[in-house]
Formats: structure tokens, sequence, C-alpha cells
């Protein structure tokens, strides 16, 4: 299973070093990483995604306490968040398909941020399901590049699971 962690930090040099290190010796591989300030001054929010069951999670919650510039370690798995992610992805258009293009963009809330003769740069902002469903749509007409933010995720203090909502949606 994916589990999203939220790690705060002091702000430091090696900090994530070290961490990266934890995760490599315990041979965990981290999915996804975004690494940036966070509320307070020197202090920093980690978002990873790492793959593994309940039990290893936990004991890497435990070895990455031990480290002595990590804060608080959460695992937000479970508890309702907001998700957001960033890419910027890059496609064949000709003059033909591109307002197709610009069209699925449309649907998806994304941007154009680039327009050359022979493609569209898109900028896409979402969770991460979003990301995976327009490059779908779009992979039809060739995609020349991707990149990707890592995932970003705070809790909800309403504590509403949109999930759970769209979930209910769905069945209706």
């Amino acid at each position: 299973m994916k589990h999203t962690l939220s790690v705060l930090v002091e702000d430091e040099a090696g900090v994530l070093t070290r961490i990266a290190g934890l995760f490599a010796r315990r041979g965990f591989n981290i999915e996804s990483l975004a690494v940036g300030p966070a509320e307070q001054v020197g202090i920093s929010r980690i978002t990873m995604v790492v793959l593994g069951d309940d039990n290893s999670i936990e004991q890497l919650t435990k070895q990455l306490y031990k480290l002595i510039n990590v804060l608080k370690v959460q695992d937000v798995t479970e508890v309702p968040c907001v998700e957001r992610e960033l890419m910027l992805l890059k496609v064949n258009a000709t003059s033909a398909t591109r307002s197709e293009i610009i069209e699925f963009a449309q649907i998806f809330r994304a941007r154009v941020v680039d327009v050359a003769e022979d493609s569209l740069t898109l900028e896409v902002v979402g969770d991460p399901g979003k990301m995976v469903a327009i490059v779908q749509v779009l992979n039809r007409f060739g995609i020349r590049e991707i990149a990707r933010t890592g995932k970003i995720a705070l809790t909800r203090e309403s504590g509403v699971n949109t999930e759970y909502l769209k979930s209910l949606e769905s069945k209706l």
C-alpha cells in the first residue's frame, strides 16, 4: 500500500540526505518527494509517498524520529487531506489537433503555458489521479516530455473526507 508521510524537519544542510539514506538502508523506494519551507522559519516540510505495509511504515516512522533534525512524522494516508501535484506536459500539436488538445486542457482545468509551431505545453494542478487521467487522454497526440512535482498534502482541519464523499456521489 502507498503511504503518504508528512515530516517536519529543521531546515539544515544534510537533513534530506540522512532521511534518504535511512530509506535506502531499509530498502524503501521513495515514489514521490516534495520539500519546501513550512509555516515556521527554519522548519521545512517533506512530503513523501512510500510503498509498504502498516508495520513497516510504523518502524520507518520510529527510525525517522531517531534522526536529530526530525521534529514530527505523520502518516496522512488515512487522514482526510488536501493533496496536490503540479505537472508540466509537452504534447505534439499540429494545426489540426491544437484545438482538440486545448479543449481537453479546459476539461481538466489545465493551462496552456507555451505554444510552439508543433507542440503545446500544459500546466496541470490537482490530485494524482487527475495527472494520470490527462496523460491517458493526451497520449494519442504524442507526449514529448513530462515533469512532475511530488505530491504535497495538508490535513483537512474540517475533517471532511472528500474521497468518501466522491464514492457516495458515484453510487447515486
